[in-house]
């Protein structure tokens, strides 16, 4: 892609509080509110925005629901509350934390829910993927369809990158200036299997860029990541896709989790099909934005018509 589309507005906020933390989440709705709902799901290091083109064309058919996790976009990090930040551990302190990170969208999902007719199709990205497993399972978040687009979801995870920033964090920390931006850049253009427009790239970067808040984040997401754990769920799998369709969408050239995930996922979860798309590394909304505009409308249509037979 070389250019962006007009960004769309969080003008929303869901305030929110956990046994530790309070949170201000940025969020926003397209489409008739009578419409089926759907909700988008970002992973790390991104944020809403990679599902503009997405929204702005389904909001003809459905009430799309965009956020931002905390940390990531115009979300700020959650603020440890008064009475617990000394007894806060430095790994509970990390904003990327899955496990708060679900907490906080599931109270996000049910305050929507309030309004909703019927339960929301849902797409995932990344470990926003992770994050809607954990949201269903252990919080009780139930979907009408789940879509899951390379999504962090079995493990073994991680890259080499995470170890690497994990052993030295106080070094990747110093950096500033041009050489964390070309760390970032580096980052996301390996998660491209295309090149990356100017364009895109620069909002794709710009919330690490922004201050040290920023600089520190980014850090953070790569420091939580090289330690997730599915060991809470992952056996609860199989009984997804026995309550729902579900989904697997896979760029065959994701040079972060590699395309034979999408066929143990499948097993995992009793997921319907796995499609594959071809041309298309992590970042497939990118990479190949109107193949996988074409899978997300069919699987969209086939799960809406399949409701009402």
């Amino acid at each position: 892609m070389n250019s962006t589309p007009s960004a769309v507005e969080l003008t929303q906020t869901f305030h929110h509080s956990t046994s530790t933390h309070a949170y201000e989440i940025q969020w926003t709705s397209l489409g008739d509110p009578n419409s089926p709902p759907l909700v988008f799901v970002h992973g790390t290091p991104w944020s809403s925005r990679v599902w503009t083109t997405y929204a702005q064309t389904l909001c003809k058919y459905f009430h799309i629901y965009l956020f931002d996790n905390p940390g990531f976009g115009d979300s700020p990090l959650g603020s440890p509350l008064s009475e617990t930040e000394n007894r806060i551990s430095t790994k509970v302190s990390l904003d990327a934390d899955l496990a708060r990170q679900s907490e906080v969208f599931a109270a996000l999902f049910k305050f929507w829910a309030q309004t909703w007719q019927q339960n929301p199709h849902v797409i995932a990205h990344d470990h926003g993927g992770l994050m809607c497993l954990r949201a269903h399972i252990i919080h009780h978040c139930d979907y009408a369809s789940l879509c899951l687009i390379n999504v962090v979801a079995i493990g073994p995870f991680g890259q080499p990158l995470f170890k690497l920033i994990a052993e030295n964090e106080v070094v990747f920390n110093a950096l500033t200036g041009p050489v964390f931006e070309g760390v970032v850049e580096a980052y996301i253009r390996d998660a491209a299997y295309r090149e990356i427009g100017k364009d895109t790239m620069e909002m794709l970067k710009r919330p690490w860029l922004l201050n040290a808040d920023g600089r520190e984040g980014f850090i953070r997401q790569m420091v939580q990541a090289n330690s997730r754990n599915t060991e809470e769920v992952e056996h609860k799998y199989p009984e997804v896709g026995k309550r729902m369709p579900v989904q697997i969408i896979w760029g065959t050239e994701d040079r972060w989790i590699p395309m034979e995930t999408a066929a143990r996922l499948k097993e995992k979860l009793n997921a319907r099909d796995v499609v594959l798309i071809e041309d298309a590394g992590h970042l497939v909304m990118y990479d190949q934005e109107g193949k996988l505009g074409l899978e997300l409308g069919w699987w969209l249509s086939h799960v809406t018509a399949r409701k009402t037979i």
